[in-house]
């Protein structure tokens, strides 16, 4: 059973960064694809980013194209959200998935586990 843990939220400022980290344990991430969602108050969770499991295949939200950048190193059963530029409109708590394939997805139902979320808010 894999185990997610994310760390790295807390506060930014508009324009500012923010590097988010999700460690991998009970399991290989190796042969898993990874995605990051986030949910803001009363919204739905939505799609942010997701990679393949060999790291090289990667897909993002139009909201967050060209500042995120997800990134993953299988030797460390460990991933990263890179997130520049910040909005106060990217203000959420950010979950880290996995799924026992090879293909990244930007589906919530195609994902098996799911860590416990970071709180990122970015000030206006």
């Amino acid at each position: 059973q894999v185990q997610l843990v994310e760390s790295g939220g807390g506060l930014a400022q508009a324009g500012g960064s923010l590097r988010l980290s999700c460690a991998a344990s009970g399991g290989t991430n190796s042969l898993y694809a990874v995605g990051w969602f986030r949910q803001a108050p009363g919204n739905e969770r939505e799609f942010v980013a997701a990679i393949d499991w060999t790291g090289v295949s990667t897909f993002y939200a139009d909201s967050v194209k060209g500042r995120f950048t997800i990134s993953r190193d299988n030797a460390k059963n460990t991933m990263w959200l890179q997130m520049n530029s910040l909005k106060p409109e990217d203000t959420a708590i950010y979950y880290c998935a996995a799924r026992p394939a090879y293909d990244r997805s930007i589906y919530l139902s195609n994902y098996d586990h799911w860590g416990q979320g970071t709180q990122v808010t970015v000030s206006s």
